[in-house]
């Protein structure tokens, strides 16, 4: 990469966002009783599991976290859940991804999930580029983000530092 990366959002930043963000789902959903935290697997993974960490933290809500996996290159046939997928029939559902930018991968991740007849339908980002290919928003956002459709922002959850960049 012969360019510099350009940080957007450090380790305190995006603490500040997932507690933030957290607190929002708690307030939209403190009498569904139970959430059910669907993060896509790498840093959407990542930050699914923080915000169910502070979400069991803040709240009584019974919090089940689950991974889905999804082949880019074919969404649809090759999804895969951690968990048992008939257990999402009608739960209130969040789905967790790092960055939002054409809505691709969220849009699938909807789709997949609708099949399980959730109660609710939710999706939460750290930042959203609002770039959209495809009609899908996030309810719950860190840092919304106007970038040109060149740059690339990537997130990256480490044991000590985190960082989102603009490449």
């Amino acid at each position: 990469m012969s360019e510099a990366r350009t940080c957007i959002l450090n380790t305190k930043q995006i603490d500040q966002k997932i507690m933030r963000m957290a607190h929002e789902i708690y307030e939209r959903h403190y009498k569904s009783g139970a959430l059910i935290i669907v993060g896509i697997k790498g840093e959407g993974a990542v930050l699914a599991q923080k915000l169910s960490k502070i979400l069991k933290e803040i709240s009584p809500l019974e919090i089940t976290e689950m991974e889905l996996s999804l082949d880019k290159k074919d969404p649809l046939k090759t999804a895969v859940l951690n968990g048992e997928f008939s257990s999402l029939r009608s739960k209130r559902i969040i789905i967790v991804d790092d960055v939002l930018n054409s809505g691709r991968t969220l849009i699938y991740a909807v789709s997949y999930l609708l099949d399980a007849a959730p109660k609710s339908l939710g999706t939460a980002v750290l930042v959203d580029r609002i770039h959209r290919t495809f009609p899908i928003k996030a309810d719950y956002v860190g840092l919304t983000l106007s970038t040109n459709l060149k740059e690339h922002i990537s997130v990256e959850f480490g044991k000590k530092e985190s960082g989102a960049y603009l490449d």
